[in-house]
């Protein structure tokens, strides 16, 4: 554990990113996840889980959390499930 101010204030302030980020990266995949199954299944409200995933892979992508070329690429690959 630090002893100085600034980096017990830096501890605290990372872990609550941390856990954000975890809680959005998670969020993220299980959009996606629920967008596959229901491919898989050949769901009826595909269009509106497509919708909400492509929301949450920008949401990630706009904070940060992956890449411009991931969220691209797995956007891509939901298209091409929709598209089947």
């Amino acid at each position: 554990m630090p002893n100085i101010e600034s980096a017990i204030k830096r501890v605290r302030t990372s872990e609550a990113a941390n856990a954000k980020n975890s809680s959005q990266m998670s969020a993220m995949r299980t959009t996606v996840k629920k967008f596959e199954e229901a491919a898989t299944a050949g769901a009826e409200n595909m269009n509106d889980l497509y919708k909400e995933a492509v929301k949450a892979i920008d949401m990630a992508e706009t904070k940060g959390l992956i890449h411009k070329n991931k969220a691209n690429r797995d956007k891509a690959r939901l298209a091409k499930k929709l598209a089947k």
